[in-house]
């Protein structure tokens, strides 16, 4: 579904708990890796868990619309 965009809303930065559950252990952790490379305008961090490479929420929201592949940092759909 495609969209009308400006900046990222703040309310669509933090993951939805159906894709990343804040009670993770490494939550906190990825969350650190996730904002600091929003701070810095990167497109992706590498994952703490899985030592792979991620899209931020920012970079996914400039994509315009959802792949519905449930990546963690997805801003669309409910929250």
């Amino acid at each position: 579904m495609s969209r009308n965009h400006g900046p990222i809303p703040e309310d669509r930065r933090r993951p939805r708990p159906d894709h990343f559950d804040a009670q993770h252990p490494l939550f906190e952790r990825v969350m650190a890796a996730h904002d600091a490379a929003m701070a810095a305008g990167q497109a992706r961090y590498l994952d703490p868990i899985s030592g792979q490479w991620v899209e931020t929420a920012e970079t996914i929201w400039r994509s315009r619309e959802c792949c519905d592949l449930g990546c963690r940092h997805c801003p669309y759909g409910p929250r």
